[in-house]
Protein backbone atom coordinates (compact mmCIF):
# COMPACT_ATOMS: atom_id res chain seq x y z
CA UNK A 1 0.00 0.00 0.00
CA UNK A 2 1.54 3.07 -0.92
CA UNK A 3 0.69 6.12 0.74
CA UNK A 4 0.88 10.39 -0.02
CA UNK A 5 0.35 12.14 2.38
CA UNK A 6 -3.36 11.50 4.00
CA UNK A 7 -4.36 9.53 1.08
CA UNK A 8 -4.39 5.75 -0.06
CA UNK A 9 -2.63 6.44 -3.57
CA UNK A 10 -2.05 2.61 -4.60
CA UNK A 11 -2.89 -1.06 -3.48
CA UNK A 12 -1.36 -4.24 -5.26
CA UNK A 13 0.62 -6.96 -4.95
CA UNK A 14 4.14 -7.03 -3.56
CA UNK A 15 5.80 -7.75 -7.09
CA UNK A 16 3.93 -4.58 -8.78
CA UNK A 17 5.20 -2.55 -5.35
CA UNK A 18 9.04 -3.15 -6.98
CA UNK A 19 9.27 -0.83 -9.72
CA UNK A 20 7.67 2.03 -7.15
CA UNK A 21 9.54 4.25 -5.05
CA UNK A 22 8.62 5.48 -1.44
CA UNK A 23 10.31 8.12 0.89
CA UNK A 24 9.82 6.00 3.43
CA UNK A 25 9.48 2.07 3.69
CA UNK A 26 7.97 0.71 6.71
CA UNK A 27 8.14 -3.41 6.86
CA UNK A 28 5.26 -4.72 8.60
CA UNK A 29 7.22 -8.29 8.96
CA UNK A 30 3.55 -10.13 7.65
CA UNK A 31 1.17 -8.25 9.86
CA UNK A 32 -2.08 -7.47 9.14
CA UNK A 33 -3.84 -3.75 7.66
CA UNK A 34 -7.40 -3.15 7.93
CA UNK A 35 -9.50 -0.28 7.83
CA UNK A 36 -9.75 0.86 11.28
CA UNK A 37 -12.81 0.43 13.63
CA UNK A 38 -15.37 2.85 14.63
CA UNK A 39 -17.11 2.70 17.79
CA UNK A 40 -20.48 4.44 16.72
CA UNK A 41 -22.02 5.17 19.90
CA UNK A 42 -19.77 5.84 23.50
CA UNK A 43 -19.82 8.56 26.37
CA UNK A 44 -17.16 9.19 26.46
CA UNK A 45 -16.31 11.30 29.75
CA UNK A 46 -18.43 8.36 31.55
CA UNK A 47 -16.07 6.18 30.61
CA UNK A 48 -12.60 7.69 30.89
CA UNK A 49 -14.18 8.28 34.51
CA UNK A 50 -14.60 4.79 34.46
CA UNK A 51 -11.10 3.68 33.08
CA UNK A 52 -9.42 6.04 35.81
CA UNK A 53 -12.00 5.21 38.86
CA UNK A 54 -14.64 3.28 40.09
CA UNK A 55 -15.79 0.71 37.75
CA UNK A 56 -18.25 -2.10 38.97
CA UNK A 57 -18.61 -4.06 36.20
CA UNK A 58 -16.15 -6.65 37.70
CA UNK A 59 -18.13 -7.19 41.09
CA UNK A 60 -19.64 -10.61 41.25
CA UNK A 61 -21.95 -9.68 43.79
CA UNK A 62 -23.17 -7.39 46.41
CA UNK A 63 -20.76 -7.71 49.10
CA UNK A 64 -17.84 -7.43 46.11
CA UNK A 65 -19.43 -4.24 44.76
CA UNK A 66 -19.39 -2.69 48.71
CA UNK A 67 -16.19 -3.70 49.08
CA UNK A 68 -14.97 -1.67 45.81
CA UNK A 69 -16.88 0.88 46.63
CA UNK A 70 -15.69 1.13 50.54
CA UNK A 71 -12.09 1.10 49.15
CA UNK A 72 -12.11 3.46 46.63
CA UNK A 73 -13.57 6.12 48.86
CA UNK A 74 -10.61 5.78 51.70
CA UNK A 75 -8.08 6.25 48.91
CA UNK A 76 -10.33 9.27 47.73
CA UNK A 77 -11.64 11.31 50.70
CA UNK A 78 -13.35 14.42 50.81
CA UNK A 79 -14.78 13.79 47.43
CA UNK A 80 -17.78 12.35 45.38
CA UNK A 81 -17.82 8.76 43.89
CA UNK A 82 -18.32 8.23 40.57
CA UNK A 83 -19.68 4.65 39.91
CA UNK A 84 -20.67 2.66 37.03
CA UNK A 85 -21.18 -0.75 35.86
CA UNK A 86 -23.20 -2.64 38.60
CA UNK A 87 -25.47 -5.00 37.54
CA UNK A 88 -27.80 -6.91 40.08
CA UNK A 89 -28.97 -9.36 37.73
CA UNK A 90 -25.65 -10.77 38.02
CA UNK A 91 -25.00 -10.63 41.92
CA UNK A 92 -26.68 -13.88 43.75
CA UNK A 93 -28.22 -11.31 45.68
CA UNK A 94 -30.49 -9.96 42.99
CA UNK A 95 -30.78 -6.47 43.97
CA UNK A 96 -28.98 -2.91 44.33
CA UNK A 97 -27.35 -1.65 47.03
CA UNK A 98 -29.24 0.08 49.74
CA UNK A 99 -29.16 3.68 50.62
CA UNK A 100 -27.56 2.67 54.32
CA UNK A 101 -25.02 0.58 52.93
CA UNK A 102 -24.14 3.11 50.49
CA UNK A 103 -24.00 5.50 53.63
CA UNK A 104 -21.61 2.85 55.70
CA UNK A 105 -19.35 1.76 52.82
CA UNK A 106 -18.59 5.62 51.85
CA UNK A 107 -18.45 6.58 55.41
CA UNK A 108 -20.89 9.54 54.58
CA UNK A 109 -19.50 11.09 51.51
CA UNK A 110 -21.79 11.48 48.23
CA UNK A 111 -21.97 8.30 45.94
CA UNK A 112 -23.62 8.26 43.07
CA UNK A 113 -23.39 4.72 41.42
CA UNK A 114 -25.34 4.23 37.46
CA UNK A 115 -26.67 1.04 36.99
CA UNK A 116 -24.78 -1.03 34.14
CA UNK A 117 -27.46 0.21 31.47
CA UNK A 118 -27.06 4.06 32.58
CA UNK A 119 -30.77 4.25 32.72
CA UNK A 120 -31.19 3.99 36.80
CA UNK A 121 -28.87 4.48 39.76
CA UNK A 122 -28.28 4.03 43.20
CA UNK A 123 -27.20 7.06 45.35
CA UNK A 124 -25.86 7.75 48.80
CA UNK A 125 -28.09 10.00 51.66
CA UNK A 126 -25.29 13.02 50.79
CA UNK A 127 -26.14 13.17 47.01
CA UNK A 128 -30.00 12.37 47.43
CA UNK A 129 -29.97 15.54 49.76
CA UNK A 130 -27.99 17.92 48.44
CA UNK A 131 -28.95 17.28 44.61
CA UNK A 132 -32.44 17.35 45.49
CA UNK A 133 -33.19 13.86 44.32
CA UNK A 134 -35.00 12.24 47.15
CA UNK A 135 -38.64 13.22 46.37
CA UNK A 136 -38.72 14.19 42.29
CA UNK A 137 -40.10 11.84 40.08
CA UNK A 138 -38.70 8.91 39.72
CA UNK A 139 -37.42 8.24 42.95
CA UNK A 140 -38.09 4.81 43.85
CA UNK A 141 -36.99 4.90 47.87
CA UNK A 142 -33.52 3.59 49.46
CA UNK A 143 -31.24 5.66 47.40
CA UNK A 144 -32.66 4.08 44.15
CA UNK A 145 -33.71 6.35 40.98
CA UNK A 146 -35.08 6.47 37.48
CA UNK A 147 -36.39 9.14 35.36
CA UNK A 148 -35.84 13.00 36.52
CA UNK A 149 -34.60 11.56 39.83
CA UNK A 150 -31.94 10.16 38.17
CA UNK A 151 -31.08 12.94 36.04
CA UNK A 152 -30.87 15.15 38.97
CA UNK A 153 -28.95 13.14 40.72
CA UNK A 154 -26.25 12.70 37.73
CA UNK A 155 -26.13 15.90 37.15
CA UNK A 156 -25.34 16.58 40.76
CA UNK A 157 -22.90 14.10 40.58
CA UNK A 158 -20.82 15.04 37.56
CA UNK A 159 -20.98 18.53 38.60
CA UNK A 160 -18.60 17.80 40.96
CA UNK A 161 -16.49 16.83 37.78
CA UNK A 162 -13.72 19.88 37.23
CA UNK A 163 -12.47 20.52 34.12
CA UNK A 164 -9.01 19.41 34.38
CA UNK A 165 -10.75 16.06 35.38
CA UNK A 166 -13.28 15.87 32.21
CA UNK A 167 -9.75 16.48 30.03
CA UNK A 168 -8.14 14.03 31.28
CA UNK A 169 -10.79 11.38 31.20
CA UNK A 170 -11.37 12.38 27.57
CA UNK A 171 -8.00 11.83 26.61
CA UNK A 172 -7.89 8.69 28.21
CA UNK A 173 -10.97 7.50 26.23
CA UNK A 174 -9.11 8.96 22.84
CA UNK A 175 -5.09 7.26 23.81
CA UNK A 176 -7.52 3.99 24.96
CA UNK A 177 -9.58 3.72 21.44
CA UNK A 178 -6.33 4.32 19.54
CA UNK A 179 -4.52 1.55 21.28
CA UNK A 180 -7.42 -0.76 20.21
CA UNK A 181 -7.05 0.18 16.28
CA UNK A 182 -10.09 2.79 16.67
CA UNK A 183 -10.06 5.81 14.93
CA UNK A 184 -13.52 7.10 15.18
CA UNK A 185 -15.79 7.57 17.97
CA UNK A 186 -19.38 8.68 18.30
CA UNK A 187 -20.40 10.63 20.95
CA UNK A 188 -23.74 10.35 22.43
CA UNK A 189 -24.55 13.43 24.65
CA UNK A 190 -27.07 15.50 25.77
CA UNK A 191 -28.98 16.79 28.76
CA UNK A 192 -30.11 13.80 30.42
CA UNK A 193 -26.45 12.40 29.95
CA UNK A 194 -23.73 14.47 29.88
CA UNK A 195 -24.05 18.73 29.39
CA UNK A 196 -23.09 20.62 26.28
CA UNK A 197 -20.17 22.24 27.88
CA UNK A 198 -18.84 18.36 28.27
CA UNK A 199 -19.60 17.59 23.97
CA UNK A 200 -17.92 21.32 23.69
CA UNK A 201 -14.96 20.34 25.28
CA UNK A 202 -14.62 16.85 24.14
CA UNK A 203 -15.09 18.05 20.07
CA UNK A 204 -12.23 21.10 20.79
CA UNK A 205 -10.17 18.40 22.14
CA UNK A 206 -10.32 16.43 18.88
CA UNK A 207 -9.70 19.08 16.78
CA UNK A 208 -6.37 20.55 18.72
CA UNK A 209 -5.13 16.73 19.50
CA UNK A 210 -3.62 14.18 17.47
CA UNK A 211 -6.28 10.86 18.12
CA UNK A 212 -9.79 9.31 17.16
CA UNK A 213 -12.42 11.75 15.08
CA UNK A 214 -15.06 12.76 17.39
CA UNK A 215 -18.41 12.95 15.62
CA UNK A 216 -20.98 14.66 18.36
CA UNK A 217 -24.77 14.48 18.75
CA UNK A 218 -27.13 16.24 20.91
CA UNK A 219 -30.09 14.98 22.39
CA UNK A 220 -32.02 18.08 22.89
CA UNK A 221 -32.98 21.42 21.17
CA UNK A 222 -31.43 21.73 17.32
CA UNK A 223 -30.27 25.31 18.26
CA UNK A 224 -27.70 23.69 20.68
CA UNK A 225 -27.03 20.72 18.07
CA UNK A 226 -25.89 23.49 15.46
CA UNK A 227 -24.24 25.38 18.09
CA UNK A 228 -21.70 22.99 18.75
CA UNK A 229 -21.77 21.56 15.18
CA UNK A 230 -23.33 17.94 16.00
CA UNK A 231 -25.85 15.80 14.73
CA UNK A 232 -29.77 15.85 16.66
CA UNK A 233 -30.18 13.03 18.83
CA UNK A 234 -28.43 9.92 19.11
CA UNK A 235 -29.28 9.37 22.95
CA UNK A 236 -32.99 11.22 22.34
CA UNK A 237 -34.85 8.59 24.23
CA UNK A 238 -37.98 6.87 23.41
CA UNK A 239 -37.36 4.41 26.52
CA UNK A 240 -35.16 2.97 28.87
CA UNK A 241 -33.10 -0.37 29.06
CA UNK A 242 -34.26 -4.26 29.68
CA UNK A 243 -32.13 -3.93 32.77
CA UNK A 244 -34.03 -1.64 34.58
CA UNK A 245 -37.51 -2.45 32.91
CA UNK A 246 -37.73 1.18 31.33
CA UNK A 247 -37.95 -0.23 27.68
CA UNK A 248 -41.28 0.35 26.20
CA UNK A 249 -42.89 -2.93 24.97
CA UNK A 250 -45.68 -4.12 23.78
CA UNK A 251 -46.25 -6.60 25.74
CA UNK A 252 -45.32 -6.49 29.58
CA UNK A 253 -42.18 -7.91 31.06
CA UNK A 254 -41.78 -11.42 32.00
CA UNK A 255 -40.97 -10.87 35.46
CA UNK A 256 -43.02 -7.56 36.28
CA UNK A 257 -46.64 -8.21 34.39
CA UNK A 258 -47.97 -4.96 34.89
CA UNK A 259 -45.15 -3.34 33.61
CA UNK A 260 -44.59 -2.35 29.53
CA UNK A 261 -41.77 0.12 30.26
CA UNK A 262 -41.72 3.81 29.79
CA UNK A 263 -42.29 5.93 26.90
CA UNK A 264 -40.86 9.51 26.77
CA UNK A 265 -41.69 10.32 23.28
CA UNK A 266 -44.57 9.99 21.33
CA UNK A 267 -44.95 9.60 17.53
CA UNK A 268 -46.15 13.01 17.32
CA UNK A 269 -42.79 14.76 18.99
CA UNK A 270 -40.76 12.17 16.93
CA UNK A 271 -42.32 13.92 13.66
CA UNK A 272 -41.74 17.35 14.71
CA UNK A 273 -38.03 16.41 15.61
CA UNK A 274 -37.36 15.25 12.28
CA UNK A 275 -38.76 18.29 10.72
CA UNK A 276 -36.88 20.17 12.62
CA UNK A 277 -33.20 18.34 11.78
CA UNK A 278 -34.51 18.41 8.03
CA UNK A 279 -34.82 21.93 8.20
CA UNK A 280 -31.23 22.17 9.73
CA UNK A 281 -29.73 19.84 7.68
CA UNK A 282 -29.26 17.72 11.11
CA UNK A 283 -28.98 14.01 11.06
CA UNK A 284 -31.28 12.64 13.93
CA UNK A 285 -31.13 9.99 16.34
CA UNK A 286 -33.30 7.98 18.83
CA UNK A 287 -33.00 5.59 21.33
CA UNK A 288 -35.42 2.82 21.14
CA UNK A 289 -35.40 -0.57 22.58
CA UNK A 290 -38.39 -2.14 22.76
CA UNK A 291 -40.63 -3.05 20.15
CA UNK A 292 -43.10 -0.33 21.41
CA UNK A 293 -40.43 2.16 20.83
CA UNK A 294 -39.74 1.31 17.80
CA UNK A 295 -43.08 1.96 16.42
CA UNK A 296 -43.01 5.29 18.22
CA UNK A 297 -40.13 5.88 16.04
CA UNK A 298 -41.54 4.60 12.54
CA UNK A 299 -44.80 6.04 13.06
CA UNK A 300 -43.28 9.46 13.74
CA UNK A 301 -40.70 8.95 10.76
CA UNK A 302 -43.23 7.92 8.44
CA UNK A 303 -45.55 11.21 9.58
CA UNK A 304 -42.64 13.28 8.68
CA UNK A 305 -41.87 11.60 5.68
CA UNK A 306 -45.38 12.75 4.16
CA UNK A 307 -44.36 16.04 5.36
CA UNK A 308 -41.11 16.85 3.70
CA UNK A 309 -40.95 14.11 1.38
CA UNK A 310 -39.28 10.71 0.94
CA UNK A 311 -36.67 11.99 -0.57
CA UNK A 312 -34.87 13.96 1.65
CA UNK A 313 -35.69 11.14 4.90
CA UNK A 314 -33.68 8.80 3.08
CA UNK A 315 -31.12 11.73 2.10
CA UNK A 316 -31.32 12.37 6.04
CA UNK A 317 -29.85 8.45 7.25
CA UNK A 318 -31.29 9.29 10.60
CA UNK A 319 -30.64 6.35 13.06
CA UNK A 320 -32.13 4.07 15.92
CA UNK A 321 -29.68 3.55 18.57
CA UNK A 322 -30.04 -0.52 19.54
CA UNK A 323 -33.23 -1.39 18.54
CA UNK A 324 -33.21 -4.53 19.73
CA UNK A 325 -36.59 -5.91 19.64
CA UNK A 326 -37.16 -5.01 16.05
CA UNK A 327 -39.89 -7.21 14.08
CA UNK A 328 -39.85 -8.42 10.87
CA UNK A 329 -42.48 -5.75 9.82
CA UNK A 330 -40.56 -3.11 11.55
CA UNK A 331 -37.31 -4.14 9.48
CA UNK A 332 -38.88 -3.39 6.57
CA UNK A 333 -40.41 -0.11 7.09
CA UNK A 334 -36.89 1.19 8.82
CA UNK A 335 -35.73 -0.34 5.42
CA UNK A 336 -38.27 1.89 3.14
CA UNK A 337 -37.16 4.99 5.89
CA UNK A 338 -33.92 4.52 5.13
CA UNK A 339 -33.17 4.32 8.80
CA UNK A 340 -29.82 3.32 9.94
CA UNK A 341 -29.23 1.12 13.09
CA UNK A 342 -26.59 1.20 15.42
CA UNK A 343 -26.53 -1.92 17.36
CA UNK A 344 -24.07 -3.33 20.31
CA UNK A 345 -23.53 -7.22 19.65
CA UNK A 346 -21.94 -7.06 23.11
CA UNK A 347 -25.32 -6.47 25.04
CA UNK A 348 -26.44 -10.24 23.27
CA UNK A 349 -22.74 -11.71 24.39
CA UNK A 350 -23.60 -10.71 28.08
CA UNK A 351 -27.44 -10.49 28.73
CA UNK A 352 -28.44 -13.03 25.89
CA UNK A 353 -29.24 -16.85 25.84
CA UNK A 354 -31.53 -18.87 27.39
CA UNK A 355 -30.32 -18.31 30.90
CA UNK A 356 -29.38 -14.68 30.56
CA UNK A 357 -31.06 -11.59 31.95
CA UNK A 358 -33.23 -10.85 28.68
CA UNK A 359 -34.94 -14.36 29.01
CA UNK A 360 -35.75 -13.59 32.65
CA UNK A 361 -36.81 -10.10 31.55
CA UNK A 362 -38.73 -11.35 28.48
CA UNK A 363 -39.20 -14.75 28.89
CA UNK A 364 -37.00 -17.34 26.10
CA UNK A 365 -39.19 -17.19 23.13
CA UNK A 366 -39.42 -12.93 23.11
CA UNK A 367 -35.74 -13.12 23.72
CA UNK A 368 -34.52 -15.27 21.13
CA UNK A 369 -35.77 -12.77 18.75
CA UNK A 370 -33.73 -9.62 20.29
CA UNK A 371 -30.97 -8.20 18.69
CA UNK A 372 -32.12 -9.32 14.69
CA UNK A 373 -28.58 -8.39 13.41
CA UNK A 374 -28.94 -10.33 10.44
CA UNK A 375 -32.65 -9.80 9.29
CA UNK A 376 -32.00 -6.07 9.54
CA UNK A 377 -28.50 -6.44 7.48
CA UNK A 378 -30.74 -8.74 4.64
CA UNK A 379 -32.76 -6.17 4.07
CA UNK A 380 -30.75 -3.04 3.59
CA UNK A 381 -30.74 -1.64 7.07
CA UNK A 382 -27.30 -0.57 7.30
CA UNK A 383 -25.74 -1.38 10.71
CA UNK A 384 -23.17 0.37 12.71
CA UNK A 385 -21.43 -1.71 15.99
CA UNK A 386 -20.78 0.02 18.81
CA UNK A 387 -19.94 -0.61 22.60
CA UNK A 388 -21.99 1.95 24.42
CA UNK A 389 -19.27 2.38 26.56
CA UNK A 390 -19.40 2.38 29.63
CA UNK A 391 -22.08 0.04 28.92
CA UNK A 392 -19.75 -2.47 27.76
CA UNK A 393 -16.31 -1.69 27.16
CA UNK A 394 -14.48 -0.27 23.82
CA UNK A 395 -13.91 -3.66 22.41
CA UNK A 396 -14.15 -4.17 18.24
CA UNK A 397 -12.86 -7.38 18.01
CA UNK A 398 -15.26 -8.45 20.86
CA UNK A 399 -17.97 -6.48 19.21
CA UNK A 400 -17.34 -8.41 15.90
CA UNK A 401 -16.98 -11.78 17.94
CA UNK A 402 -20.19 -11.44 19.12
CA UNK A 403 -21.90 -10.34 16.29
CA UNK A 404 -20.83 -13.87 14.76
CA UNK A 405 -21.57 -16.02 17.71
CA UNK A 406 -25.12 -14.72 18.46
CA UNK A 407 -27.08 -16.72 20.73
CA UNK A 408 -29.29 -17.24 17.98
CA UNK A 409 -28.04 -18.68 14.86
CA UNK A 410 -30.22 -17.33 12.21
CA UNK A 411 -29.32 -13.50 13.79
CA UNK A 412 -25.63 -13.72 13.23
CA UNK A 413 -23.68 -12.04 10.72
CA UNK A 414 -20.86 -13.17 8.97
CA UNK A 415 -17.75 -12.12 10.18
CA UNK A 416 -17.03 -9.88 6.71
CA UNK A 417 -20.37 -8.38 7.23
CA UNK A 418 -19.95 -7.90 11.24
CA UNK A 419 -16.37 -6.40 10.29
CA UNK A 420 -17.51 -4.37 7.49
CA UNK A 421 -20.22 -2.94 10.15
CA UNK A 422 -18.22 -2.22 12.65
CA UNK A 423 -15.47 -0.16 10.06
CA UNK A 424 -17.33 1.30 7.22
CA UNK A 425 -20.17 0.99 8.57
CA UNK A 426 -19.23 3.61 11.42
CA UNK A 427 -18.41 5.78 8.93
CA UNK A 428 -21.64 5.64 6.97
CA UNK A 429 -23.58 5.82 10.42
CA UNK A 430 -22.22 9.68 10.77
CA UNK A 431 -22.35 10.52 7.01
CA UNK A 432 -18.88 10.60 7.08
CA UNK A 433 -18.17 8.10 4.13
CA UNK A 434 -17.98 10.30 1.02
CA UNK A 435 -14.83 10.46 0.85
CA UNK A 436 -14.38 6.76 0.55
CA UNK A 437 -13.45 6.42 4.72
CA UNK A 438 -13.86 2.84 6.14
CA UNK A 439 -12.41 1.40 2.81
CA UNK A 440 -8.32 0.68 1.31
CA UNK A 441 -8.85 1.88 -1.95
CA UNK A 442 -6.84 4.47 -4.20
CA UNK A 443 -8.47 7.61 -3.18
CA UNK A 444 -9.80 6.65 0.10
CA UNK A 445 -8.36 7.96 3.20
CA UNK A 446 -5.35 6.56 4.94
CA UNK A 447 -7.12 5.78 7.86
CA UNK A 448 -6.41 2.02 8.83
CA UNK A 449 -4.65 -0.43 11.94
CA UNK A 450 -1.42 -2.82 11.53
CA UNK A 451 -2.43 -5.60 13.62
CA UNK A 452 -0.06 -9.00 14.95
CA UNK A 453 -2.31 -11.75 14.52
CA UNK A 454 -1.86 -15.16 15.91
CA UNK A 455 -2.24 -18.42 13.69
CA UNK A 456 -3.76 -17.96 10.10
CA UNK A 457 -6.19 -16.00 8.27
CA UNK A 458 -9.14 -17.24 7.51
CA UNK A 459 -12.13 -16.78 5.14
CA UNK A 460 -15.80 -17.50 6.88
CA UNK A 461 -18.45 -19.59 4.58
CA UNK A 462 -21.75 -18.40 5.31
CA UNK A 463 -23.36 -21.72 5.01
CA UNK A 464 -22.88 -24.01 7.75
CA UNK A 465 -23.37 -26.88 4.95
CA UNK A 466 -19.91 -26.28 3.57
CA UNK A 467 -16.35 -25.91 5.12
CA UNK A 468 -17.13 -23.31 7.44
CA UNK A 469 -13.13 -22.06 6.70
CA UNK A 470 -10.94 -21.59 4.12
CA UNK A 471 -6.98 -19.67 3.87
CA UNK A 472 -7.55 -20.85 -0.11
CA UNK A 473 -5.99 -17.34 -1.78
CA UNK A 474 -7.96 -18.32 -4.75
CA UNK A 475 -11.32 -17.30 -3.53
CA UNK A 476 -9.89 -14.02 -3.63
CA UNK A 477 -11.91 -12.57 -0.94
CA UNK A 478 -9.88 -10.98 1.89
CA UNK A 479 -9.28 -12.88 5.06
CA UNK A 480 -9.74 -11.89 8.35
CA UNK A 481 -8.13 -13.10 11.90
CA UNK A 482 -10.01 -16.61 12.91
CA UNK A 483 -12.44 -15.09 15.97
CA UNK A 484 -11.90 -18.54 17.68
CA UNK A 485 -8.74 -17.53 18.36
CA UNK A 486 -7.25 -14.95 20.28
CA UNK A 487 -8.06 -11.01 19.32
CA UNK A 488 -5.35 -9.64 17.24
CA UNK A 489 -2.96 -7.01 18.74
CA UNK A 490 -2.78 -3.13 17.47
CA UNK A 491 0.85 -2.25 16.71
CA UNK A 492 -0.43 1.01 14.91
CA UNK A 493 -3.38 2.99 14.08
CA UNK A 494 -3.23 5.91 11.92
CA UNK A 495 -6.28 8.30 10.75
CA UNK A 496 -5.67 9.92 7.38
CA UNK A 497 -1.73 9.64 7.32
CA UNK A 498 -1.10 10.90 10.73
CA UNK A 499 0.20 7.81 13.82
CA UNK A 500 -2.45 8.04 16.57
CA UNK A 501 -0.99 4.64 18.35
CA UNK A 502 2.57 3.01 17.81
CA UNK A 503 3.89 -0.02 19.04
CA UNK A 504 6.38 -0.69 16.15
CA UNK A 505 9.82 -0.66 15.54
CA UNK A 506 10.74 2.81 13.97
CA UNK A 507 10.69 2.24 9.92
CA UNK A 508 13.82 1.39 7.72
Amino acid sequence: MLIDHDTVAWVGSAAASDAMSADEIVDLDDALVTPAFVDAHVHVTATGLALGGLDLAPARSLLAALDQLADHARRHPATTVLGTGWDDTAWPEDRPPSIAELDRAAGGAPVYLARVDGHCAVVSSALADRSGARGAAGWLGDGRCQGDAHHIARAAAYGSVSAHQRRAAQRRVRSHAAALGIAALHEMAGPAVSSADDLSDLLALAAAEAGPDVHGYWAGDVETALALGAGLGGDLFVDGSLGSRTAALRVPYADAPDNHGIARLDADAVCELIVQAGEASLQAGFHAIGDAALDIVLDGCERAAAKIGLPRMLAARHRVEHCELADTAQIARMARLGLLACVQPAFDARWGGPEGMYARRLGSGRAQAMNPLAAMAANGVVLALSSDAPVTPMDPWGGVRAAVTHHTRASALTARAAFSAATRGGWRAARADDDGSGVLVPGAPATFAVWRVPGELVVQVPDARVAAWSTDPRAGIAGLPDLDGPDPACVRTVIRGTVIHDLMAQPQ
